[in-house]
């Protein structure tokens, strides 16, 4: 069984830097990823089309560079975190959860007991596929996988301190753009109340012992979340960097003439 790449930084002090993937799902960029040296692969399945058949080999690709990949699932119900788990996702991101209840119903269904009511099957990669004694998976699975959930409605940030004491709860990551319309003043996101916000976040994260991240444009903007107690910080993904390359292409070649 594997290690949580994430947990272990942001155990040791550290931050993580995480590249998104949700366009170029074969594992060969996972793989490329993991070489160039950032910490987890955030496979988004809340705003693509793939399926869960993707997990599977960009998790060993994950695991061939020594990395972490998180899924951000689809809120389907409890096999979706099932799914996830045992095809080797290390960590499971859940968008716009609302309210402390639910944030207790994705604790069940990820935790194994007495945390959670995770179910057990031990055939997954998550358990080398019935390689691993029982009973390190079970202890495996509560200590070396984690559960982010995203705070990007005002409805969470009104219970934000409840959500980020519960036991199994490992980190919180603010969902900017979410938040703006939540607030109803779309996309400006230095708005007062949306700072406000995220400094309630920040703060909850800090007096239950937990971490907090949030997506960034910029080194300029990572760095700001860093200093402002993020530990979980976005560095690009495969979609942004596909249309700005092709934007810069047409640009480039937009001056050739037939002569």
């Amino acid at each position: 069984m594997i290690k949580s790449r994430v947990l272990q930084k942001l155990r040791s002090g550290e931050f993580v830097r995480v590249a998104g993937i949700s366009r170029v799902t074969d594992p060969w960029l996972a793989e490329l990823v993991g070489r160039l040296g950032f910490d987890v692969i955030w496979l988004d399945m809340e705003h693509r089309s793939f399926g869960y058949q993707v997990i599977d080999p960009m998790s060993l690709a994950c695991r061939a560079t020594g990395i972490d990949l998180m899924v951000r699932v689809l809120k389907t119900g409890y096999s979706s975190p099932m799914r996830c788990l045992e095809f080797g996702a290390n960590g499971l991101m859940v968008p716009h959860v609302r309210s402390v209840e639910e944030a207790r119903q994705w604790v069940e269904w990820c935790r194994f007991p007495p945390v959670g009511r995770r179910g057990f099957d031990g055939a997954g990669a998550d358990a080398d596929y019935m390689l691993a004694d029982p009973i390190a998976h079970l202890r495996n699975g509560n200590e070396e996988t984690f559960l982010a959930l995203q705070i990007e409605d005002r409805e969470a940030v009104e219970c934000v301190e409840e959500i980020a004491a519960l036991t199994g709860v490992d980190l919180l990551f603010v969902g900017p753009a979410d938040l703006t319309i939540s607030y109803g003043v779309p996309f400006q996101f230095d708005h007062a109340s949306v700072q406000r916000a995220i400094d309630r976040v920040a703060a909850a994260v800090a007096k239950s012992g937990k971490w907090w991240g949030t997506t960034s444009s910029s080194p300029e903007a990572a760095q700001k979340a860093l200093d402002r107690g993020a530990r979980m910080v976005t560095c690009g993904g495969d979609h942004t960097f596909l249309v700005r390359g092709f934007q810069n292409a047409i640009q480039e070649f937009g001056g050739l003439r037939i002569r």
